[in-house]
């Protein structure tokens, strides 16, 4: 528990991500067999380690291990703080008591679709976000930085263009050069 409190000493915004609900609820994320959850929760920690790059909040994915012997785990990926619920601990009980321990010194947000936790944590005073909101605030995130990385791409073109073709050829060879190693 002491990263978990250290990391979100961090922020002064905070989302914690119900992460089976998301999974459950994005079509592109839900899957019929144990596997594929496994890759769905792969890939919505993927998704959302990059999503924090970019983002001032800190990002707290919650996974329930309610039917699984074990101490609750706090893990911490590319500044993505990650939670696996102790035994008999849903990861909407440990999301309301966390709204319940930071949300007076902190804007707290929480992504489920689950209407009831939704209820419960707007009597709480963290702001909801629904799976769907989510998923498209991410979609979003994701033009954007394509639209950064385009622009990017256009300087670094106009950069190069500027060179002496000797310079480039140069270049080019150094390029081929370190591939080979």
């Amino acid at each position: 528990m002491r990263l978990l409190d250290r990391e979100i000493r961090k922020y002064n915004e905070l989302l914690f991500v119900d992460g089976y609900n998301i999974i459950n609820s994005w079509n592109s994320l839900k899957n019929t067999s144990m596997d594929e959850l496994e890759e769905s929760r792969r890939t919505l920690i993927d998704i959302l380690m990059e999503f924090k790059h970019y983002t001032h909040e800190g990002v707290v994915l919650v996974f329930d291990s309610y039917n699984v012997k074990t101490d609750r785990q706090v893990i911490m990926e590319e500044k993505l703080l990650i939670v696996y619920t102790k035994e008999f601990e849903t990861a909407d009980h440990f999301i309301e008591r966390s709204v319940e321990k930071y949300g007076r010194k902190k804007k707290i947000r929480v992504a489920t679709s689950d209407r009831l936790e939704q209820d419960i944590i707007l009597g709480k005073g963290a702001t909801r976000i629904s799976a769907k909101e989510l998923e498209y605030e991410i979609e979003n995130f994701y033009r954007e930085v394509k639209k950064i990385q385009a622009v990017e791409k256009i300087k670094n073109k106009r950069h190069l263009g500027s060179l002496k073709q000797d310079s480039l050829k140069a270049l080019e060879k150094y390029k081929e050069k370190m591939l080979k190693k």
